[in-house]
């Protein structure tokens, strides 16, 4: 690190965050690769180094001899402020390079709010913003993650999106790449390429043109190998892609600061709400003792002495007791606890929580996400206030006081008596806390409800419903505070007009991205960070864009609208979507995927893995 850099860490804030080094940090020598890859993660270090995509992307493609991937992550504003007044450029933590000097520069996108760091980054490194003002010898600008299944307000500035799970495409398109840049360089000819690769979206290869209305009225490729539909990329056997065996140790705290193990990938819940819950089917578990395995492996090479278990629903991985009683068994003498996220209450078992807590009492989250029966029928919820209050009443009696509750107001078709039926609820669950023997139950209940704020989704049966707008959900989170009146339940909410913010950009298309770049060159960055989102820039940059954000968020649409998305392949028919969004109307379950086909098509229409790799089927 160069001495003007070391003058300037000692005058910020967590000068770790900019330093790299840690441990299991991979050294390569730049001139012995044909490729440097910049992983960016849009967002603060302590954001990005808990993401588990990024230890696993840092690692698949440092496999490789021919390239090497270094880290960056936004800079806090004081450091930013630094570099820019010493003229440093963004640089990558390894080599402490500007990034510059990279071959490509990939952006995860996890977060919509993200986006105008993602502007910022590009802008700190001395890149142009926009995709047709680089040339032919700037680095390639891609991104991935779930944020680009709808890529159309990043299409000016990015050049090629990673639709799917990366492990396997990456490595498709660093060969493409390496081919041409050993003959040739040719941009326009190597994006052409990669455009036939199966999960890559390349924005610049084609057209959009709308309707009078605003809709949009044709999207079609410029060229006639381009194709129409870019299908999305898995990992068909799950059990044997590469994971990491060493992960990076930070130097400071980091928000999930521990070692994670992915079960499983994919979920047979069904929720209407649940965007990741359609993204990542169909379900692919890994064996238990491939996961055994990994978790010894990680312990030895990292010091860490927590296992949080990972999954879009972990309690629903087939051999779960088992996992955690073998874990438990092998490394509960070291101290090593092993933790569970958010539960699925009817999925919630007293026995796995008490074997947990032998080493460390983790906390304990459930996710009812609505709090009347009626809404918990709407998005598919499939659970009973009954299970409910006996999975609260299992956990007290197995020890726990602190429980979180994570609800969602906003739903489509959603009444007042909806929302105070959350705090109705949570009144309920405190019953079941003093229902349990003085002898039995812990002191010091505390109950913390959380609300979030739906965003139809791309994808999710509620994509063609309205967005609840500001003033409805400032009566919503009124009804529900006005139904808590116990000093033992907290309630925090989100703010509206992040939502909002959030919604256009999850739900619009092409002319969103002016917008975006408007608002950076207005002074927006770190917009996922209350203190810096400022709504009226926002407001101001849609006015002067002629832009109707109300058009994206509260607009309902019809089912033979073409919507910006429709042009990427998840494998689940947009029919049944149709179908499961009326189904929500009328309060109708549909089954769980593991008790028989419900039919959204991902078995018909990707071949190449069952619907339960892995897994056990009732």
């Amino acid at each position: 690190m160069n001495k003007i850099t070391d003058h300037i860490l000692c005058k910020v804030e967590k000068p770790s965050r900019y330093i790299g080094g840690e441990l299991n940090q991979v050294i390569k020598n730049p001139e012995e690769v044909d490729v440097r890859f910049a992983f960016c993660f849009p967002d603060v270090y302590e954001v990005g180094m808990s993401h588990l995509g990024t230890r696993i992307l840092y690692h698949t493609i440092n496999q490789r001899k021919d390239t090497y991937c270094e880290r960056v992550f936004a800079p806090w504003p004081d450091m930013e402020e630094r570099l820019r007044k010493n003229n440093i450029p963004l640089y990558a933590l390894e080599t402490k390079d500007p990034i510059t000097n990279f071959d490509m520069i990939g952006f995860t996108l996890q977060y919509e709010m993200s986006y105008t760091n993602i502007l910022n980054m590009l802008d700190m490194a001395g890149i142009p913003i926009r995709a047709e003002d680089r040339d032919n010898d700037a680095p390639l600008i891609m991104a991935g993650g779930p944020c680009a299944y709808n890529p159309e307000p990043l299409h000016g500035i990015i050049d090629f999106f990673e639709l799917g799970e990366g492990e396997e495409m990456m490595n498709d398109v660093i060969d493409v790449y390496i081919k041409y840049k050993n003959s040739k360089w040719d941009k326009k000819a190597f994006l052409r390429e990669i455009s036939h690769i199966r999960g890559i979206y390349v924005p610049s290869l084609y057209d959009v043109d709308y309707n009078e209305d605003g809709t949009i009225k044709e999207f079609k490729p410029k060229y006639e190998d381009v194709p129409a539909k870019v299908r999305k990329r898995i990992v068909a056997d799950f059990d044997k892609v590469d994971f990491p065996e060493e992960i990076l140790v930070p130097y400071t705290d980091i928000v999930h600061d521990r070692i994670v193990l992915e079960l499983f990938r994919g979920c047979t819940n069904g929720c209407r709400f649940c965007q990741a819950g359609m993204l990542y089917r169909p379900v692919r578990e890994k064996s238990r003792e491939t996961l055994i395995e990994q978790a010894r492996k990680l312990i030895d090479s990292s010091g860490y002495q927590e296992v949080s278990l990972s999954s879009l629903s972990t309690c629903d991985y087939s051999d779960i007791e088992a996992l955690v009683h073998d874990l438990m068994e092998e490394h509960s003498e070291d101290k090593v606890a092993v933790a569970l996220p958010s539960i699925r209450v009817d999925a919630f078992s007293v026995d796995l929580i008490k074997e947990i807590q032998k080493v460390k009492k983790t906390g304990l989250t459930f996710a009812p996400e609505a709090g009347s029966q009626r809404m918990r029928d709407v998005i598919n919820k499939g659970l009973t206030e009954e299970k409910i209050l006996q999975a609260s009443k299992n956990a007290f009696e197995a020890g726990w006081s602190t429980i979180k509750l994570y609800f969602i107001i906003g739903l489509p078709y959603e009444e007042l008596d909806d929302c105070r039926a959350i705090g109705e609820l949570a009144h309920k669950i405190q019953d079941q806390y003093f229902a349990v023997p003085k002898g039995v139950r812990n002191k010091g209940l505390k109950i913390t409800v959380s609300t979030s704020i739906l965003i139809p989704k791309p994808f999710t049966p509620f994509q063609w419903a309205p967005m609840a707008k500001i003033d409805e959900v400032n009566e919503k989170i009124k009804a529900v505070k006005g139904s808590i009146k116990s000093r033992s339940i907290y309630y925090n909410y989100h703010h509206q007009e992040t939502s909002y913010m959030e919604a256009l950009f999850a739900r619009g298309d092409r002319r969103m991205c002016e917008v975006l770049i408007k608002a950076f060159e207005k002074g927006e960055k770190f917009d996922g960070w209350s203190e810096y989102f400022n709504f009226e820039t926002w407001q101001e940059a849609l006015k002067e864009c002629n832009v109707d954000g109300d058009f994206y968020a509260y607009r309902e649409r019809s089912y033979d609208e073409i919507l910006p998305w429709d042009f990427i392949d998840i494998g689940v028919n947009r029919k049944y979507l149709e179908i499961e969004n009326e189904r929500a109307k009328k309060a109708e379950l549909t089954q769980n995927c593991r008790k028989g086909c419900t039919g959204c098509g991902i078995d018909v229409n990707f071949k190449e893995g069952k619907c339960f790799a892995g897994a056990i089927s009732n």
